[in-house]
């Protein structure tokens, strides 16, 4: 299992690279690819968990927020029209099954996954955003501002996951919430926090920005990615599934890869917002 999982990560993180060294647009375009992949998967799980919801117009809405976040970096009234358009749409389509129950069940469960693909949106639109580094930053040379943010943000999501994974299994100890996921020990949080903040540090550093700054965003996409993970872990539980697909070897589907990220990314997004503009 370990052997699979670094095969396919020396296959992803070139990939990754390469992505993010073509630009804006080309990031929109992968996350569009795993939107589409992420929804299937999603009300795959659903309907395994006893959910029947109309995959198809949730995973277009999710698509359509994804889109948003693509197209504009800022904040703007364009996601939410296209999510109550897409609520509309939704309860629709919802009053057609013929036991209300199942209607109003139909109309959680699309909404539901809808949202869920479209936090992807907020990939793009970390990288959209119109940031500066500060002249002579060590890393300001590689990339522009948006897309070290959106750096921040997988790489903060990769060390907490990579920190907890290894803490857990070396030192063990109290779990917590098993009955969503049975593995997740006190340790290993503690271990994927401490990672995430040093990495989170290290960027911040090579941005030109305060180190100790990560200690307000290195936890804060710890408990995000923890809560991601968290979120699917529940989602598959529900459904009996042990992973989400069998795309990535070692490391299940779409949605097990980017589960962290799917909180994460918006958490990332909000402190920029609040903290660097």
């Amino acid at each position: 299992m370990l052997a699979q999982r670094v095969a396919t990560a020396a296959i992803a993180i070139p990939a990754l690279v390469v992505v993010l060294w073509l630009g804006r647009w080309w990031i929109a375009g992968v996350v569009l690819v795993l939107a589409v992949l992420a929804g299937m998967e999603t009300f795959r799980l659903l309907r395994q968990a006893g959910h029947r919801g109309l995959g198809a117009l949730g995973t277009t809405i999710g698509l359509a927020l994804v889109l948003d976040g693509a197209l504009f970096a800022e904040p703007s009234g364009k996601a939410f029209l296209f999510l109550v358009a897409g609520f509309v749409l939704a309860a629709i389509g919802s009053f057609l099954r013929a036991d209300p129950h199942d209607g109003l069940a139909t109309l959680m469960t699309t909404v539901f996954g809808a949202l869920f693909v479209g936090l992807l949106g907020f990939l793009p639109r970390l990288a959209g955003l119109d940031l500066t580094v500060p002249t002579g930053a060590p890393l300001g040379a590689l990339l522009d501002g948006g897309r070290w943010w959106l750096v921040a943000a997988v790489l903060g999501v990769w060390a907490y996951d990579t920190g907890a994974y290894f803490t857990g299994r070396t030192v063990g100890g109290p779990r917590f919430l098993t009955a969503i996921s049975p593995s997740k020990t006190w340790a290993g949080a503690l271990g994927g926090l401490i990672a995430a903040t040093a990495v989170e540090g290290l960027l911040l550093w090579g941005l030109g920005r305060a180190p100790l700054d990560a200690l307000l965003l290195g936890p804060l996409v710890a408990v995000a990615a923890q809560a991601g993970d968290l979120a699917e872990s529940m989602l598959k539980r529900a459904a009996g599934a042990k992973d989400s697909g069998t795309l990535f070897p070692g490391h299940g589907g779409v949605l097990d890869r980017v589960d962290s990220l799917l909180f994460a990314a918006p958490v990332v997004y909000a402190y920029v917002l609040a903290v660097v503009r």
